[in-house]
């Protein structure tokens, strides 16, 4: 199943409504990401650690997270200082690197790291299945947080039909190798895997018509907005409001 390690807790963020959570995360992150100030960016990763620190969020697993992301940003700092161009160019040995690369891989860097910070002290410490209907709060279309919600429930219910394959193969004797017996299998798996899910998903959809499923999910404990819940929007608002001023300036 997909886990939701973050999701548990009892912090500040956690206790924080879901839809408010979402317009703050959707607000700074846009700010952030729009901007092309150094300033901007480096105040909205300081945020961004402020808010994993009222988050309260293991270091361990977050770090883990952080550093697959810097991964695929580690290619931008190998391409663009050589195809970044611009007339200040710095010299590195017998290369020659370009100061606008290098100051455009620092930005996207700076930014990608805030963003993805933001979303996950944000979006991570509720349940999928909160956010949904955080979602739906938010008056957004009903089918997409339906779309949201299946697909959550059907990539775990996937995910145990693929290991269930793989395990009957593994009983069989079955080593993966680079061989065309090897490949084939794999096909198969991949293809029985889809075509069970499948199945699987029509036997439970018309379990749920048969009980009487009308497009919407009931939720048995109703969120409310509270005071602290409008300050804290108020301040990510205003967190994104001065950002945006600062961009334009």
């Amino acid at each position: 199943m997909i886990s939701e390690p973050f999701a548990v807790g009892d912090s500040l963020l956690h206790r924080t409504d879901p839809a408010v959570k979402i317009i703050s995360a959707m607000a700074l992150a846009l700010s952030i990401a729009t901007s092309s100030s150094f300033q901007v960016a480096g105040a909205g990763l300081l945020v961004a650690a402020c808010c994993c620190y009222a988050a309260e969020l293991p270091l361990g697993p977050l770090a883990r997270r952080l550093a697959t992301v810097n991964i695929f940003i580690l290619l931008l700092w190998i391409t663009l200082p050589l195809t970044g161009g611009g007339g200040h160019m710095v010299r590195l040995g017998s290369l020659e690197l370009s100061g606008k690369g290098i100051a455009l891989a620092g930005l996207i860097s700076l930014k990608a790291n805030a963003v993805y910070l933001l979303l996950t002290a944000l979006l991570s410490t509720s349940t999928i299945a909160a956010i949904g209907h955080g979602l739906e709060r938010l008056h957004l279309p009903n089918k997409l947080t339906i779309l949201l919600l299946t697909t959550y429930r059907y990539l775990g219910r996937i995910e145990l039909e693929y290991k269930r394959l793989r395990r009957s193969a593994t009983l069989r004797c079955f080593h993966g190798s680079t061989n065309l017996h090897t490949y084939r299998t794999y096909g198969y798996l991949i293809g029985m895997t889809l075509i069970r899910s499948y199945e699987r998903s029509r036997r439970i959809h018309q379990a749920m018509i048969m009980r009487g499923f009308t497009g919407t999910f009931p939720v048995l404990i109703q969120q409310r907005t509270g005071t602290m819940d409008l300050l804290f929007l108020a301040l990510c608002v205003c967190i994104s409001l001065l950002f945006s001023f600062l961009t334009i300036r």
